[in-house]
């Protein structure tokens, strides 16, 4: 790819990600303001109100964007600037990141394995759906058309059909499915930034979400959909065969992962593999998920029955970071400077940092879209657990260095 093309796409894909960003961090400033302005019901709503994490947000923001540029200028004081260096160069051994890596994953097991003995009955009142649901699994015949919804998502109800009835609880598997999240952090963002040092940042920065860790052994909102999707971007590297059909695993254990198919794609577009591979998996998934848009949709399905159409609610949906996301302190304080770090890591000529930006962008703009064709799902937080994982990736990925040899033409 000619430079002059690469430095186009990576100017339109940060643009473009600003364009979600930005409203995003609007409702952190102002939480009422969009739903006053999109909202038929305004009630006393004080659109002007500011919020409890508008000032932090802005400060560290333009402390951390002040730093970068000042560092890119060379305008820092040579000790800040010798450490940013340091920082960007610094690496471990592959004994180090494992015992790092193990050290980390022990300690999280150990914190949260206490969580197996909670009663979901009590926790969440979404786990009586989910109840009814495995009494008759696996067929979906049912009045209740919510039960009906996730009895046809097959591969998520066999999962938890498995962990309730041979492994005799039914949160063993979606704790597992955490885990092992965790450790594809580690992985995918160790593959493409070429440090073992960034895979074990993307490590820590994902424990430390207060999204993942208040749903990482919930049943009825588990993250085996977040899984397969991320995995399915891995082994793109790897066997890359197997990549489509994890996507179509992903959208089977949770259809709202059918939107994030043009992700996928630009991802595909923007890996260090070879053209006719790339090819040859847009394909594979371009024929993959029709086969399984005709599966749903010719069968009985409630999809077709759940469509509405509101465009107000996309800009409904925008407003959501002020109340769902507020305990995400990191994400909130500094995803508008990381977003603005991983355009400069893809001029650095990680072509990626494209791609992973485009995965924060789809994650945002899933939710919205998602309201403005149905109100039968909601915007919850848990919905946010894939731009969590790609947020930590950024942070990996953007503590890379590339060198001469990595460079693309």
């Amino acid at each position: 790819m000619l430079r002059n093309e690469r430095n186009t796409v990576s100017t339109i894909v940060f643009l473009s990600s600003l364009g979600m960003i930005i409203p995003s961090l609007v409702s952190v400033v102002f939480p009422a303001l969009i739903s006053s302005v999109a909202s038929v019901n305004k009630g006393d709503l004080d659109p002007f109100e500011i919020g409890p994490l508008a000032l932090p947000m802005l400060a560290s923001s333009s402390i951390l964007l002040s730093i970068g540029f000042a560092f890119r200028k060379k305008k820092l004081p040579v000790f800040f600037s010798r450490s940013i260096e340091y920082l960007l160069n610094f690496e471990i051994s592959s004994r180090i990141a494992l015992i790092v890596a193990v050290v980390l994953l022990s300690i999280y097991i150990g914190a949260t394995i206490g969580e197996l003995s909670i009663n979901e009955e009590e926790q969440w009142p979404d786990y009586e759906v989910l109840k009814e649901g495995l009494k008759i699994w696996p067929s979906s015949d049912s009045d209740n058309m919510f039960i009906k919804e996730q009895n046809e998502r097959y591969v998520r109800m066999s999962l938890l059909y498995f962990s309730q009835n041979i492994l005799q609880n039914i949160k063993i598997l979606p704790f597992t499915a955490s885990i092992l999240l965790v450790i594809l952090t580690y992985f995918i963002t160790y593959q493409i930034s070429g440090k073992r040092f960034s895979g074990i940042v993307s490590m820590v920065i994902l424990l430390q979400s207060y999204t993942f860790l208040k749903y990482d052994t919930i049943a009825v909102y588990e993250n085996f959909w977040v899984l397969f999707y991320v995995l399915s971007l891995y082994v793109v590297y790897k066997k890359w065969y197997t990549s489509p059909i994890l996507y179509v695993l992903s959208f089977f254990t949770k259809a709202f992962t059918a939107f994030f198919f043009p992700m996928s794609i630009f991802f595909i577009y923007r890996a260090k593999i070879d053209k006719k591979r790339k090819i040859k998996l847009s394909i594979s998934y371009g024929v993959l998920l029709g086969m399984s848009f005709v599966v749903l949709f010719v069968s009985d399905t409630i999809y077709d029955n759940v469509i509405r159409i509101d465009p107000s609610e996309f800009w409904m949906g925008l407003g959501v970071w002020s109340y769902q996301l507020r305990f995400d302190f990191l994400m909130v304080l500094t995803i508008l400077p990381v977003a603005v770090g991983l355009f400069f890591t893809s001029r650095r000529g990680i072509k990626e940092a494209d791609a992973v930006l485009v995965l924060i962008l789809g994650s945002l703009l899933a939710g919205p879209i998602l309201t403005v064709f149905t109100d039968f799902y909601y915007i919850l937080p848990y919905r946010y657990m894939p731009l969590v994982v790609f947020f930590s990736m950024a942070i990996g990925i953007f503590l890379s260095r590339v060198n001469d040899s990595q460079q693309s033409p």
